[in-house]
């Protein structure tokens, strides 16, 4: 069989003919643009995600929070995160996936911004839940957006890098909240660096962050794939040729979606659940920390300095770690590096569950769990967002991993905190949960999960029933 002139065959499906090109494209400054500008993104979410934590601490004083009021504090802001992902689950395969993420970053730090003018209890869980319909569209944007503009070779960095980002944010919320422990006004001054960022990142995903050639393809809009594609190209210094038309050949891509039910079907319902599974296993860690641990601490008899102090701490301690799962997880890949960091997590967390026993040196036992737990269960999430992603089709990939995050939230941010924050002041049942829930999570990926391998087009676009 002959190429064309591009260089494409015709037996080869446009798609993957432009998911090559796409790859083929020289690391440049301009990924390092593109990952920038998404990482930075993932940090003021982040900051505006995990804000809850430090509000059930900071402002259970001044606001006379009742254990009620607290409770719904802690999880109906979550709660609303996941129906602002369902909604943009359904949005984001059919409308631009880049303006289901600007939205969402205007409202969520628009309405952190107002939180410095909240004068109740009722005022302040409004603004939580109208920041948890912003944080649904943009919390899990980043991800399939970034999965098919970097080449598949540098998703890793991508995915590293933004994870260092968010934990930086993570880091950076407890330490402000140490700050402003002592300060009557500290629950609504602990939101300003999630919020005095208002304008900034509309600006960058306008300018910087174009629309997904992939997408565009899908849709059958292949002049603009190709404008997309050679729009990279020039950003990235030229070096390689530019597409056309042609390279595409003469066969057109499927113009129609497949149903969201297409997530269910047999062939891909098994990956949509191993996708799941492993992210309500990281994101139970998460949430538990970031949601309940100054709680906790406090419940289990820490001063509230202390307790932020600590928090800071773990996530601290997910920065090298979420770096190290970036590299490690192409060298031995994704399973096994989700794996690896669940396993590697429960020492950390039975020393962080027995340390009130060891006397003196209760307070350095438990920092060394932090340590470790921060190195391994929190820094997971290179491996799991990427693979969650790795999972579906162009098609359903938006879709895929919105609704894949938003459902793992519902069990992970919303049901467990929800069951356990009236025990924040056991030690055995706070960490014990945590040990059982990473302990399961580690053997998911390995029996029932399969090796993405990085290539979006090769693992998933062959599924007949998607195609």
């Amino acid at each position: 069989m002959t190429a064309s002139p591009g260089g494409s065959f015709a037996t080869i499906p446009a798609s993957h003919v432009l998911g090559r090109k796409l790859d083929s494209i020289p690391f440049a400054g301009y990924h390092v643009v593109l990952i920038v500008v998404l990482g930075f993104v993932g940090f003021i979410e982040g900051y505006d995600l995990a804000l809850s934590g430090s509000l059930l601490v900071l402002a259970k004083g001044p606001l006379q929070l009742g254990p009620e009021q607290v409770r719904s504090l802690a999880v109906w802001p979550t709660f609303v995160v996941v129906l602002g992902g369902f909604s943009a689950a359904a949005m984001s395969d059919r409308i631009s996936r880049v303006t289901v993420m600007q939205i969402g970053v205007i409202v969520s730090t628009l309405c952190t911004l107002l939180i410095l003018l909240a004068q109740s209890f009722e005022q302040l869980l409004i603004l939580r839940l109208l920041t948890g319909i912003g944080l649904g569209f943009t919390i899990s944007a980043p991800f399939p957006i970034a999965a098919e503009l970097m080449p598949a070779q540098h998703r890793r960095t991508y995915a590293a890098i933004y994870e260092v980002m968010l934990a930086s944010a993570f880091t950076l919320l407890p330490f402000v909240g140490y700050v402003l422990a002592d300060h009557p006004n500290g629950f609504r001054l602990v939101g300003l660096p999630g919020g005095v960022t208002l304008l900034v990142p509309p600006v960058l995903i306008y300018f910087l962050i174009p629309e997904s050639p992939r997408w565009l393809l899908r849709r059958g809009r292949r002049q603009e794939a190709i404008d997309s594609v050679n729009l990279i190209i020039r950003r990235c210094g030229s070096r390689v040729a530019p597409m056309t038309l042609a390279d595409l050949g003469t066969g057109r891509e499927r113009e129609q979606l497949p149903p969201f039910s297409a997530l269910f079907r047999p062939g891909q319902l098994r990956w949509t659940a191993v996708g799941i599974l492993c992210s309500i296993c990281g994101g139970t860690g998460y949430y538990i920390i970031a949601i309940l641990l100054p709680k906790a601490l406090v419940d289990q008899g820490a001063a509230v300095s202390m307790s932020f102090g600590l928090s800071s701490l773990v996530f601290a301690a997910s920065i090298p770690g979420k770096l190290f799962n970036g590299y490690i997880m192409e060298v031995i890949g994704r399973r096994w590096t989700i794996t690896g960091a669940f396993v590697l997590a429960i020492p950390g967390l039975l020393l962080m569950m027995t340390a009130h026993r060891m006397g003196p040196n209760a307070t350095n036992v438990f920092i060394v769990g932090t340590l470790i737990t921060g190195f391994t269960v929190l820094s997971c999430f290179p491996a799991v967002r990427v693979y969650l992603s790795e999972q579906f089709p162009t098609a359903l990939r938006g879709r895929g991993h919105f609704f894949g995050e938003s459902f793992g939230r519902i069990i992970a941010g919303v049901t467990v905190p929800f069951l356990l924050e009236p025990y924040t002041g056991s030690a055995t049942i706070f960490f014990g949960t945590m040990v059982l829930v990473v302990a399961a999570g580690a053997f998911i990926p390995v029996l029932f999960g399969r090796e993405t391998l990085g290539n979006l087009e090769t693992f998933t676009e062959a599924l007949p029933e998607l195609a």
